[in-house]
């Protein structure tokens, strides 16, 4: 079992290595990383959670961020889960199912109409937790961001 809870500045030497292993595409920096994560936790429009074993409250087992923008199809808000990430020798024990719990949970209570979320290598986990096939993600890197 894990608790989930919103992230506090603290958090960020712990969120760190997660952020860095979970990269594919780009490389993140630490410095970046530390003053990103301090205005994200600040947003109201974005949420930004992370998982600690009931056990051992002083070890991070993951963490998730998400953000809610409008849209016009939807006739409102969309919740988008931009990051979701467990650590590797933690995985398969509920805590991504908790972390998805706390973002559906939170885009209900923002008057969200959907969750939505890109994914590569995890697509029969979202499966698993109701999530369907709705389209295909495409992306351009933009030169010199990122």
């Amino acid at each position: 079992m894990v608790a989930v809870r919103r992230a506090r500045p603290e958090d960020v030497d712990r969120v760190w290595p997660l952020a860095r292993d979970f990269a594919t595409s780009f490389t993140p920096e630490r410095d970046v990383l530390w003053s990103t994560f301090r205005e994200l936790t600040a947003r109201p429009d974005t949420l930004v959670v992370v998982a600690t074993p009931q056990d051992d409250p002083d070890t991070l087992a993951g963490y998730l961020l998400a953000s809610t923008h409008l849209t016009f199809l939807a006739n409102g808000p969309v919740c988008s889960v931009e990051e979701l990430m467990v650590d590797a020798e933690r995985r398969r024990a509920g805590t991504g199912a908790a972390l998805m719990a706390c973002a559906r949970d939170w885009a209900a209570q923002q008057g969200c109409a959907y969750v939505s979320l890109a994914s590569r290598r995890a697509g029969d986990f979202y499966r698993a937790l109701g999530f369907e096939d709705s389209a295909v993600f495409f992306k351009q890197t933009l030169t010199g961001s990122g």
